[in-house]
C-alpha cells in the first residue's frame, strides 16, 4: 500500500471550503490562529472579507460564530479537536447545540495520529464530548473524497454539526467518480459472513486491510464505514450483526464514549451478540511519529484482526 495515494482530510476540508466559497457567498469561515494547520488559509486568501482570525480563543470564536448564524448564515469554525471539542465545550453546548444554530465546526489534528504533538494535543475524547450534545450531528470521513462530501453536506444540513478530521495523510479508499455521501447512512465497504468490522475515520482503511488478511486465513469479515457517528445508521448495523454474529468497533478515539459505545448501545437494546471495542484503552496518548503510535495503541490492520480472531476463538 506504499504507493497509493494519501491525503490528509484537514486538506480536503480547507480546499472544499474554497469551493463552497465560490458557490455561495451566504457563509463566513472562523479560525483561532491556526489557519495554516487546518487549511483555512486557503479560504482567507480567496476570500478575506469573509474570514476572521478570533486569535488562540476558541470559546470566542464559537460566541462569534453562533452570532453570525443568529443573522441566518452558515459559519464555520475551525481549530483542532482538542481546542474546539475540549476549550470550547461549554460554548458549543450553550451557544450553538441549544439554540441549535448553523454552525459547523471543522475541528482538525483529532486522535493519536497528531504525533509528536503529544498527549496534551492529541484529541481522543471529542466525539464522545460532542455525541451528547442534543441535535449535534458528528462526522468522521475516512478519507478525502468522504471528507470533501462530508463538508459539503456540512454547509447543506441544518443545525450544529460536528466535522471530525485528522492531521495525518489518509489513505483514499473511495472512488471520486461514484462516492455517494448520506448523511446517517453506513456504507457496507465489503461484504462477510463471519464477523462485522465497524470503522470510521482513519481506521476504515485499516480495517479493509485487516479483512484482507483474515481472508487468507479462511475468516470472512464484512467492513462497514460508519462514517456518521450521529445519528448513527442502526438497521445497516444491525442487519450485519444479525449475519455475522459478531461485531468489532474500531476508532481512533476513546472507547469510551466514542463509535464503539454507540454501537454497543443498539446492539445491547435491540441485537446483542459477541462484541469487541479497538481503540484507545481509558489512556492517554504520548509524542512519537504517528504511523508508530497507531501501532503501539493497536489501531491498525492486525489490531483489528487479532480482536477478530480472540473473539471468533
Amino acid at each position: 500500500m506504499a504507493d497509493e495515494k494519501r491525503i490528509a482530510t484537514r486538506v480536503s476540508y480547507g480546499e472544499t471550503l474554497v469551493e463552497l466559497g465560490a458557490e455561495h457567498d451566504d457563509f463566513l469561515v472562523f479560525d483561532a490562529d491556526l489557519a495554516a494547520a487546518t487549511q483555512t488559509a486557503k479560504f482567507k486568501a480567496a476570500f478575506p472579507d469573509r474570514f476572521y482570525n478570533a486569535g488562540i480563543a476558541e470559546g470566542n470564536m464559537m460566541g462569534l460564530a453562533a452570532g453570525v448564524a443568529t443573522t441566518g448564515r452558515v459559519a464555520f469554525a475551525s481549530t483542532f479537536a482538542m481546542f474546539a471539542a475540549g476549550r470550547a465545550y461549554e460554548q458549543i453546548r450553550n451557544s450553538i447545540g441549544y439554540p441549535h444554530l448553523n454552525v459547523k465546526i471543522g475541528a482538525t489534528h483529532a486522535g493519536i495520529s497528531v504525533g509528536e504533538d503529544g498527549a496534551t494535543h492529541q484529541c481522543n475524547e471529542d466525539i464522545a464530548l460532542m455525541r451528547t450534545i442534543p441535535g449535534m450531528t458528528v462526522v468522521v470521513p475516512a478519507d478525502d473524497v468522504e471528507a470533501r462530501a462530508a463538508t459539503r453536506c456540512a454547509y447543506a444540513t441544518d443545525g450544529p454539526f460536528y466535522l471530525r478530521l485528522g492531521r495525518l495523510a489518509a489513505p483514499v479508499i473511495n472512488n471520486p467518480e461514484s462516492y455517494e455521501f448520506e448523511l446517517g447512512r453506513a456504507i457496507v465497504m465489503r461484504e462477510g459472513t463471519d464477523a462485522t468490522v465497524v470503522a470510521c475515520g482513519l481506521m476504515v482503511s485499516a480495517a479493509l486491510e485487516a479483512a484482507d488478511a483474515l481472508a487468507a486465513e479462511g475468516i470472512s469479515v464484512e467492513v462497514i464505514n460508519m462514517h456518521t457517528i450521529k445519528p448513527l445508521d442502526e438497521d445497516t448495523l444491525l442487519a450485519s450483526a444479525a449475519k455475522t454474529g459478531h461485531v468489532v468497533t474500531v476508532e481512533e478515539h476513546s472507547v469510551i464514549g466514542g463509535l464503539g459505545e454507540a454501537c454497543a448501545a443498539v446492539l445491547c437494546e435491540k441485537a446483542p451478540v459477541p462484541m469487541r471495542r479497538v481503540g484507545v484503552q481509558d489512556v492517554y496518548g504520548e509524542s512519537g511519529p504517528a504511523l508508530e503510535l497507531l501501532d503501539k495503541y493497536g489501531l491498525n490492520a492486525e489490531g483489528i484482526a487479532s480482536a477478530v480472531r480472540e473473539m471468533l476463538a
